[in-house]
Formats: structure tokens, sequence, C-alpha cells
């Protein structure tokens, strides 16, 4: 999803791409790219605008140019060290 949307959008520019283009280049619902969208804007990898306008950020960007092997788990939700 995260490469999709960085191939559609530009954070430097803030051009933006939309919801529904990004379901039908993936071939999925809108529900489904919505969800994975807020999971990848509470990590800071993307920006979600009104009216279904979304973009990459810096961040997602910067994320996607490490030099990893295979796929790469980011979790939104909150962890805390002391547990």
């Amino acid at each position: 999803m995260l490469e999709h949307l960085a191939t559609a959008s530009d954070a430097d520019r803030r051009d933006t791409t939309t919801v529904g283009t990004l379901a039908l280049v993936l071939d999925a619902g809108r529900h489904e790219v919505e969800t994975h969208l807020y999971g990848l804007a509470a990590c800071e990898l993307a920006r979600i605008y009104p009216r279904g306008r979304v973009r990459v950020t810096v961040t997602g960007e910067e994320f996607l140019n490490l030099e990893t092997e295979g796929a790469a788990l980011v979790d939104p939700s909150p962890t805390s060290l002391n547990e």
C-alpha cells in the first residue's frame, strides 16, 4: 500500500491522490484501502486530507528507502517499555 501511495503522490510537492484511485490500482475495496491508510497515517507514513485525498509523507518516503529484505511490519499501537 505504501509503495503504491508513494508512486501516486509526492511528499515534498504535497501532490495527492485519491482513495478511489488507490482502490482501483490495488483492485481492493475503498473501505479496505481507507483502513490501511489510517494505519499508515497513525504511523506518520501517510497524510489524509478531506474529500478522500491522501499522500505519502517524507517519513513514508524515507521508510521506503531503507534497505530491508522482505516485509516490514509497522504497528501504530502505542507500546510501553516498562512492560
